[in-house]
């Protein structure tokens, strides 16, 4: 039997571990097709870019935000895919751009 409360556990701790002990993080901006704006943080991690914050903030002016601290809920979740800004239709923005987003 899947042990779900378990994975959300294992996941919560990855995340945060990077989170915590990150020496080099990497900031990106990607726009959708509705208007909307998607902000990335990302650290280094076994050779790939590991998004550990996300912020959305819609056509509608709404912003939702995903983090160890908040995984999921009923309007997305932190993505589980790694970035990759060779090919990924996304752009590096400066920290402070992203942190006015995450802490508005």
């Amino acid at each position: 039997m899947i042990d779900l409360e378990r994975i959300k556990a294992e996941r919560v701790a990855y995340f945060r571990a990077l989170d915590e002990n990150a020496t080099l993080r990497h900031h990106f901006r990607h726009a959708d097709e509705e208007g909307g704006l998607w902000y990335f943080e990302a650290v280094p991690d076994r050779g790939e870019l590991v998004v550990i914050k996300q912020a959305e903030l819609t056509s509608a002016d709404r912003l939702h935000r995903y983090s160890w601290e908040h995984l999921e809920d009923k309007h997305g979740f932190l993505t589980d895919q790694a970035i990759a800004p060779e090919v990924d239709p996304i752009e590096t923005i400066p920290a402070e751009e992203f942190q006015r987003v995450w802490t508005r």
